[in-house]
């Protein structure tokens, strides 16, 4: 059984409110989860005390017992000190316009 500490989605329509809970990698975003291990509020300002709130000696006790924080999840306790920063992941670059258009612009330009 792989574990994953990952963000289950909670709240209303438009108003996200995300778990964060450890769960089986194999169960569903929002179903079966193991134990809740704190909340992430976006609706919140980044500076606001509750926007992310972690209960760190769980989250160790589950890191020693092998669980895999996702990406999301890996960066807010990068940030509160729980874990090593994550190296940041190249951002795609498919809505960058392609070869064509980017001469089409040079000679626009020019």
């Amino acid at each position: 059984m792989s574990l994953k500490i990952r963000l289950a989605r909670a709240g209303a329509k438009k108003r996200p409110y995300y778990h964060i809970v450890v769960a089986d990698s194999r169960s569903p975003r929002d179903g079966r989860f193991i134990e809740k291990l704190g909340s992430y509020n976006p609706m919140l300002p980044p500076e606001h005390a509750d926007r992310v709130r972690l209960q760190g000696e769980r989250i160790q006790h589950w890191i020693g017992q092998g669980a895999v924080a996702t990406d999301r999840v890996a960066r807010f306790l990068g940030r509160a000190g729980l874990a090593p920063m994550p190296a940041i992941s190249e951002q795609p670059k498919k809505s960058a316009p392609k070869k064509k258009a980017q001469e089409r612009a040079r000679a626009a330009a020019a």
